[in-house]
C-alpha cells in the first residue's frame, strides 16, 4: 500500500548523506581538463532522473597506466585490422553481391576510428576513405556510448553506421598490444571469394594486348647512366674519292640509351662548311640496309591480318611467334675499341683514341689496360703553319708597350699594369720600397768622373730615377738627371727593362748611353735585399757560403795564415779593408755586393751620430718652406691623447698624430727626431713641438747640402764606413768549420 505524498509520510532522501555540493562544469578526462556541460550529475554527485553516467574515454584502470595524458602516451599508436563487408548488387546480371575489402584503423590516443578501402584499377565504384576519422557510437540501444579498444577482436562483426564489417586479421603490433592488454584474440577468419572479382581476373588472364608494341623498361639504365658519355676520337679517310680529304671526327656514345652521335672537327681556314652534326644522335646499325626503311616499316611486333571481308570486317592478331620480325644489330659499348672500325652508313671510320673517362670505364667494366692511340697525324697533310707576325720598329711615340699594342689588334688597348705588385710594393708607412744606390759615371772625362749620382729603383713599377746632388765648386749644375720611368736594357730588340735583381753594388748600368757604376747603397737597401734573399741572389748567404766553400784547401790554409798575421793579438777581428782585399783575391766569383753582405753579417758596426741641432734646423727649414702653422693644433691633439698629463706619449701614437696633421718632413728625418726626444718607448712631445716650432723658436739657417742629406733619404756611409772590423773567427767557423785556438770574441751580427 502506497503512502500518501504528504509531509511526514515520504522517506527523507537526504538521511545518511554527507555530500551536498553542486556539480562542477569542468572535470578531468584522461588527464585533460574538459567542459562537462549537460553530463554533470545532480547535488552530491547523484545522477539525475533518467541520466546515465557515460564511461570515460580511457578503459585503462588507474594506478596501472602512465601518468601522462593518453594523447601523449599513446601518440601515433594505431591498431590496424583487415575487414570486409558484403554489399548487395541489384541492377547487375553477372553478380548479386560484392565482397569489399577494407582497413579499419583505431587510434588509441582519442578512441577514434577510420575505415579505408584500397583502390583497385577500373573498379567503377568510389573507393578510398569510407568513414572519416572520428568517434563512432555503438549501435542502438547503446547509442550514447562509443567504441573502445575492448570492442575489437578477430573473427567477429562490428556494425558501423548500419554497415556490418567482419574483422579477419590484424598486424603484429595490434596483436601484441591486445595480448598485453589481456584480450584473448580469436583465430583469423578467411575472406569470402568475390564472384565478380574472380571472373574479372580470369578474363584479364585470357586477354592478349592488341597493340603491336611491347613495353620495355629502360628507366634503370637511364637513371644509372644519365649524363655519362663515352668520347672517342676517330678518323675517316676519304682520299679515295675525288677531292676527298681525311676528316677528324669525335664519336659520342651515350650510355643512357646506347645511342651514338658523331661531330666533325673543323680547323680555322680549312675551307669546309662547319656543319652542326656529322651524324645525329641515334642507334647505329652494324649492317645498314642498302635502302633506308620508311618510318613504321620495322617494328618490334608484327600484326597479322587473319581475314578481311566486306561482310565480316577485318580482324588482326599479334604474331606471337615473331615470324616476320627483322633482327637488326646495333653498335654497343663493347664494340668500340681503339684501332677498331665503325661502319657509319657505309663510311669506314677508325677509332684512334679516347678520353680519360672512357679509359676508366673500359678499365673498370671490361678490364682493358691497353689504350695505345693510333698514330695518324703523319699520314695527313701538314697543316700550314701561321707565318710569324713581324713587329715593326719603335716609332718613338709613347712607350714601346703602347706602340706594340697598336700593332696587335684593331681595338687600341693600353698596356695592362701589374696592379697586385703595385699595391704590395708601394710605399706605406715606414716602408718606402725604394732601393737607393750611389753611383759614378764611367767615362774618360775627368770632370764627369768626379760627379756623384743617386740612382733610385722603385719596386712598385720597376721604374728608375737618377738624381745628382749639387757639389760646391764642381762646375756642374746638380738636380734631376733622369725623370722617373722604366729604363730599357741596351742592345735588346724586345722590350726588356732593368729589374731589381740587376742593381747591386759593383754593377754597371747603361742608362741612355751613359754607363754608371754602383759604388754603395743605403742601409734600407741592404736590409731589404738581405730580408728578401730569395729574390736577390747577390744577398743570399747560402749562395755566398757555397762560393767560399768551393775554394781549394791550399787557399784555405793561406786564409788562416793571412788572418793570423793580420791579428797578432788574437782578438778575433780584422780590418774590413784587409779582409775585403783577401776575399777579392780568392777568385771564387764573389762580387763587391756579396763581400759587403758577408762582412755586414760578421761585423762590428756602429751607427753614426747626427747632430740634433742640425736635424731641428733642417726640420724648421722644411716647415717654413711649406708654411706649416698647425703646431698649436698638434699640441692640443697630444694633450687630448695624454690622459695622465705626463707630457709623454708612446712613439706609435706620436707618429700617428704627425701623420694625421700631414707633417711635411721626410721619413728618415722624422724618425731621427723622434729618436732624439725618446725616453725608452715614450716621446716628450712638448720638447719635440718646441724644437720644430719655427715661429716661436727659430733656428739658424742651414746650407742646401745639409738639407739634401735628409731630402733624398739615403745614407750611403752606413754600409761601408760603419763596417770597421770583421769577426773572422765566426765567419771561418761557419764557412770552413775552422777550429778557433783563441777565445771566442763577442760578435755583433746584423740582420
Amino acid at each position: 500500500m502506497a503512502l500518501p505524498f504528504l509531509p511526514g509520510y515520504s522517506p527523507k532522501s537526504r538521511l545518511g548523506k554527507e555530500r551536498f555540493h553542486k556539480s562542477q562544469h569542468f572535470n578531468y578526462n584522461n588527464g585533460v581538463p574538459l567542459l562537462v556541460g549537460s553530463e554533470k550529475p545532480g547535488i552530491g554527485g547523484e545522477p539525475l532522473v533518467g541520466q546515465k553516467i557515460k564511461p570515460k574515454h580511457s578503459v585503462y584502470p588507474k594506478e596501472q597506466g602512465s601518468s601522462m595524458p593518453s594523447w601523449v602516451a599513446l601518440d601515433k599508436k594505431t591498431l590496424c585490422f583487415d575487414a570486409y563487408f558484403q554489399e548487395n548488387v541489384t541492377n547487375a546480371q553477372n553478380e548479386t553481391y560484392r565482397i569489399r575489402k577494407c582497413k579499419i584503423y583505431f587510434y588509441l590516443e582519442d578512441d577514434t576510428i577510420q575505415v579505408v578501402e584500397p583502390e583497385f584499377k577500373n573498379c567503377g565504384i568510389p573507393q578510398g576513405t569510407l568513414i572519416c576519422r572520428h568517434r563512432i557510437p555503438l549501435p542502438p540501444p547503446n547509442a550514447d556510448q562509443f567504441y573502445n579498444v575492448y570492442h575489437f577482436n578477430l573473427n567477429q562483426q562490428m556494425v558501423l553506421y548500419s554497415r556490418t564489417f567482419t574483422l579477419t586479421n590484424c598486424d603484429p603490433f595490434t596483436r601484441n598490444f591486445l595480448t598485453r592488454l589481456g584480450v584473448i584474440l580469436n583465430e583469423p577468419a578467411p575472406v569470402p571469394e568475390d564472384p565478380y572479382s574472380s571472373q574479372r581476373e580470369q578474363l584479364e588472364k585470357n586477354m592478349n594486348p592488341l597493340r603491336p608494341y611491347e613495353r620495355r623498361d629502360t628507366l634503370k639504365q637511364f637513371l644509372d647512366n644519365d649524363r655519362k658519355v663515352l668520347r672517342f676520337y676517330c678518323l675517316w679517310d676519304d682520299t679515295e674519292n675525288i677531292f676527298g680529304d681525311p676528316h677528324e671526327l669525335v664519336l659520342h656514345y651515350f650510355l643512357a640509351d646506347d645511342t651514338i652521335e658523331i661531330q666533325e672537327v673543323f680547323y680555322p681556314n680549312s675551307g669546309r662548311d662547319a656543319l652542326p652534326k656529322f651524324l645525329r644522335r641515334g642507334k647505329l646499325p652494324k649492317r645498314p640496309p642498302a635502302q633506308m626503311k620508311q618510318p613504321g616499316e620495322i617494328t618490334e611486333r608484327t600484326v597479322l591480318n587473319v581475314f578481311a571481308s566486306k561482310n565480316q570486317g577485318e580482324r588482326y592478331m599479334l604474331d606471337s611467334l615473331k615470324t616476320g620480325a627483322v633482327h637488326e644489330e646495333f653498335y654497343k659499348d663493347h664494340d668500340l675499341v681503339i684501332g677498331g672500325e665503325v661502319n657509319v652508313w657505309g663510311r669506314r671510320v677508325i677509332i684512334t683514341d679516347c678520353d680519360d673517362f672512357t679509359k676508366d670505364y673500359y678499365r673498370s667494366k671490361y678490364g682493358i689496360e691497353d689504350f695505345t692511340p693510333v698514330q695518324y697525324k703523319a699520314s695527313l697533310d701538314p697543316i700550314p703553319q701561321k707565318p710569324p707576325r713581324l713587329v715593326p720598329p719603335y716609332n718613338g711615340f709613347g712607350s714601346e708597350e703602347d706602340s706594340l699594342s697598336s700593332c696587335q689588334g684593331l681595338l687600341l688597348r693600353p698596356p695592362r699594369k701589374d696592379f697586385n705588385k703595385f699595391m704590395e710594393k708601394d710605399s706605406c708607412g715606414g716602408e718606402s720600397n725604394v732601393l737607393n744606390f750611389r753611383a759614378k759615371m764611367v767615362t774618360s772625362d775627368a770632370v764627369d768622373r768626379e760627379r756623384v749620382f743617386i740612382i733610385s729603383f722603385y719596386l712598385c713599377d720597376d721604374s728608375i730615377s737618377v738624381f745628382e746632388p749639387p757639389q760646391r765648386n764642381s762646375g756642374v749644375l746638380g738636380g734631376k738627371f733622369l725623370e722617373r720611368g722604366r729604363v730599357k736594357k741596351p742592345g735588346q730588340e724586345l722590350s726588356e727593362y732593368f729589374t731589381a735583381q740587376d742593381l747591386h753594388v759593383g754593377a754597371i748600368l747603361c742608362i741612355n748611353g751613359k754607363n754608371f757604376q754602383l759604388e754603395a747603397a743605403d742601409e734600407y737597401t741592404f736590409n731589404y735585399m738581405e730580408k728578401h734573399a730569395e729574390e736577390f741572389p747577390k744577398a743570399n748567404m747560402g749562395s755566398i757560403f757555397s762560393k767560399l766553400r768551393s775554394v781549394p784547401e791550399e787557399k784555405q790554409s793561406e786564409i788562416r795564415k793571412f788572418v793570423a798575421l793580420s791579428d797578432p793579438t788574437s782578438t778575433g777581428f780584422i780590418a774590413y779593408e784587409s779582409f775585403r782585399n783577401l776575399l777579392m783575391d780568392l777568385d771564387c766569383g764573389l762580387s763587391e755586393h756579396e763581400v759587403l753582405v758577408l762582412c755586414r753579417r760578421f761585423s762590428e758596426r756602429t751607427q753614426p751620430d747626427v747632430d740634433a741641432g742640425l736635424m731641428l734646423a733642417v726640420a724648421q727649414d722644411f716647415l717654413r718652406k711649406k708654411h706649416f702653422e698647425e703646431i698649436p693644433d698638434m699640441a692640443k691633439a697630444f694633450t687630448h691623447r695624454d690622459r695622465h698629463n705626463a707630457g709623454r706619449l708612446p712613439t706609435k701614437e706620436t707618429r700617428t698624430v704627425c701623420k694625421a696633421f700631414q707633417l711635411p718632413l721626410p721619413e728618415n728625418l722624422l724618425g731621427g727626431l723622434l729618436s732624439k726626444f725618446a725616453d725608452g718607448d715614450e716621446i716628450d712631445y712638448n720638447a719635440f713641438l718646441a724644437g720644430i716650432n719655427w715661429i716661436e723658436n727659430p733656428a739658424p739657417p742651414v746650407m742646401p747640402c745639409d738639407v739634401l742629406k735628409f731630402c733624398v733619404n739615403v745614407g750611403f756611409d752606413a754600409s761601408r764606413a760603419t763596417v770597421k772590423n770583421v769577426n773572422y773567427t765566426a765567419l771561418l767557423q761557419n764557412v770552413f768549420s775552422f777550429p778557433s785556438s783563441n777565445t771566442d770574441p763577442t760578435t755583433a751580427t746584423s740582420t
